[in-house]
């Protein structure tokens, strides 16, 4: 039986790229799409390669990105736009398979197994896709191509700008595993840092790692690495209009202004459980368990979760995160915090034989925020506010927005 052809597209420097087609002065320019200063979202999302070469990075402060590139020329994100060209670039994809799956708006995995009689080979396709991305749109893509979802993402991340890389069931060893173990795809700065606590530094010593130390130290995660370094990911690719399976809810925000006191905190935590709740019960989902995430000032994380009874409540999932908060943070003894977040996992489908408080007047209280998803479904979430959000000077009026608040189709 032959190998699957996945190839992983990846546009190369999104935002960037759509802002100089759409404005030609700014071409060969260094320039950065940066938030905004002023909501404290003041941070690089993508820089062209003039910029890079400069020395620019994403994630960078805007004051850091022109320190480091003098002259550089910053210019405000366009939503709307990337939107639009991601669907015209998802156009392309799709005449050449309807197994098309996102991961961002400017990556997508492809199998196209079943177009090569017509195509060609994988390498023949990806070329293809890149001469129609950059003839029709402007843009540039780099593609991987691979026999696996996992080695087909490393392969687009090798050769950029506008490039295609063959990672092959010949070649992986030679290529794959001498990266480093970061490279491989959910692999983050803490994984890999227990990674090198146990001599392992590169893919290819993940590869021949001990699976029963790996499994001792990691659970069945630690299976599934080695498993992908050696190139036996089998997980498929979606088709088109198929959605992930949802595990989990949550919302966040950085505020205007530091958070400074108790109170500041639990404002914000109240409008993101409602948040929370409202996206939950669209979903048709109870939560089992809350997590509070926190960042302070000086960007030091901390995050904590609990169990609670199964519920839709943002009642329930604001007293959940409150007293998460009195445990990780010390209130105005500590450190000021600058963006916290709340989600929930251990999702039941609503219906489900689950135990319910008997105490709290939950059925008073359902009633109560259904009736708000109500009133908000018809006139936006803005319409209605608890005490706590009236003439806050905390949180931006557009992350309560209608659009930001639609759930993904299920």
């Amino acid at each position: 039986m032959a190998d699957r052809i996945i190839l992983h597209s990846d546009l190369n420097c999104f935002y960037a790229s759509v802002e100089v087609n759409e404005n030609p002065k700014l071409r060969d320019q260094a320039i950065a799409v940066c938030g905004s200063t002023e909501e404290r979202h003041g941070i690089v999302l993508t820089a062209s390669y003039p910029a890079k070469r400069r020395g620019v990075k994403t994630g960078m402060a805007n004051w850091q990105a022109v320190r480091a590139c003098p002259g550089l020329i910053c210019v405000p994100p366009h939503y709307d736009l990337y939107v639009k060209y991601s669907r015209l670039v998802r156009n392309i994809y799709l005449r050449y398979t309807d197994k098309m799956e996102p991961y961002g708006m400017d990556e997508c995995w492809l199998d196209v197994s079943g177009s090569r009689q017509l195509h060609g080979d994988g390498t023949a396709i990806a070329e293809e896709i890149r001469k129609a991305v950059r003839d029709e749109l402007g843009l540039t893509v780099s593609i991987g191509v691979s026999f696996n979802k996992i080695f087909a993402k490393l392969g687009s991340d090798m050769k950029k700008p506008d490039a295609t890389t063959v990672i092959s069931r010949e070649n992986f060893r030679k290529v794959v595993w001498p990266l480093d173990v970061s490279e491989l795809l959910y692999i983050g700065s803490r994984t890999k840092r227990k990674l090198n606590e146990m001599g392992i530094f590169t893919l290819g010593d993940l590869a021949n790692a001990n699976p029963s130390a790996l499994k001792a130290r990691f659970g069945v995660v630690g299976e599934r690495m080695r498993n992908s370094a050696l190139g036996l990911d089998c997980d498929e690719v979606r088709r088109c209009g198929e959605e992930r399976e949802i595990k989990s809810v949550g919302h966040g925000t950085t505020t205007l202004r530091d958070m400074t006191t108790y109170a500041d905190a639990e404002t914000v935590i109240a409008l993101l459980s409602e948040m929370v709740a409202m996206r939950l019960r669209r979903y048709g989902f109870n939560c089992g368990v809350v997590k509070l995430d926190v960042r302070r000032n000086d960007l030091t994380h901390v995050g904590k979760q609990c169990a609670v009874h199964s519920t839709f409540l943002a009642r329930d999932i604001y007293n959940a995160a409150a007293r998460l908060l009195r445990s990780v943070w010390k209130g105005s003894a500590d450190k000021p915090l600058r963006s916290l977040s709340v989600n929930v996992s251990d999702l039941s489908p609503v219906g489900e034989g689950v135990q319910q408080s008997l105490f709290d007047g939950d059925d008073k209280q359902q009633k109560l925020e259904l009736s708000l998803d109500k009133i908000r479904k018809k006139f936006g979430f803005g319409a209605i506010k608890t005490a706590k959000m009236l003439n806050n000077d905390l949180v931006s009026k557009d992350l309560t927005s209608e659009d930001d608040l639609l759930p993904f189709k299920r």
